[in-house]
């Protein structure tokens, strides 16, 4: 094979490329190797007593809520209830972190957390009866539809927060996703977006170890989920989830 070279070419050499330099440090971004804790240490003697008694009263009406609902679906009442049994703790103290004025971006699972924010736990169920479009208003509790889908509802939290900083509204948006909504490509282009438009949206991934069959270990090969917040310039916690005073403390500070 002959190669023509073109007049001049030989000349010509591009400039290597500067050595890369991160904007932001990473270190104080990476979370703590392991998870925070409140309950069973010195911390719990901060935490108020009030919110420890919701924490609980939610906890007990959560457990009771998911067994009798998990009771309709077997009874044939309801379609298949994706029931949070073990992992109550987790998605009732982020709801109980919000105001308001703020948004919930719950996933499949999260249905105490709606309820935990002051959706009626009946009208929570008419989405799985197929009553009406999403069982209940979004916007009369600021509680987005519950997206079957995995972190589909990632981005619409990103894009709502991102509306409320031009507006100069002080909203927040609580956008929560399982351990398999991180391998979606929606979990990689929300966390994107949002910390290049600087968007008032945090995101909570419970990590149950299994994406329905597949385990944590052959969907991500970083020492944590929380330290794949560090790639894209935003700060990761690691926390206790079954914690509940654990859970409540870490999103209050992001929030």
């Amino acid at each position: 094979m002959t190669v023509q070279e073109l007049p001049g070419a030989a000349a010509y050499r591009p400039t290597p490329p500067p050595a890369w330099k991160p904007i932001t440090d990473p270190a104080p971004l990476l979370p703590d190797p392991e998870p925070y804790r409140v309950l069973g240490t010195d911390a719990v003697a901060d935490v108020d007593p009030e919110l420890l008694l919701r924490l609980h009263a939610e906890l007990v009406r959560g457990r009771r809520y998911n067994t009798q609902a998990t009771a309709l679906t077997k009874q044939g009442r309801l379609a298949v209830y994706p029931s949070s049994t073990g992992q109550e703790a987790c998605e009732i103290a982020a709801a109980l972190v919000l105001e308001e004025r703020d948004w919930l971006f719950p996933s499949y699972r999260d249905t105490l957390a709606a309820v935990a924010r002051g959706l009626d736990p009946v009208e929570a169920l008419t989405l799985l009866r197929g009553d009406r479009h999403t069982g209940y208003d979004p916007r009369e509790h600021r509680i987005a539809p519950l997206c079957t889908p995995l972190a589909t509802q990632l981005p619409h939290a990103v894009g709502l927060a991102h509306a409320a900083r031009l507006k100069g509204d002080d909203v927040v948006a609580l956008a929560m996703v399982g351990d398999g909504g991180t391998s979606e490509g929606d979990f990689h282009e929300a966390l994107n977006f949002a910390a290049v438009w600087k968007a008032p949206v945090v995101f909570l991934v419970q990590n149950n170890g299994f994406a329905i069959s597949v385990p944590l270990a052959k969907q991500t090969a970083a020492p944590s989920l929380a330290h794949k917040a560090v790639g894209y310039g935003m700060p990761g916690r690691l926390v206790d989830g079954n914690d509940a005073a654990a859970v409540h403390q870490v999103l209050s500070e992001a929030v």
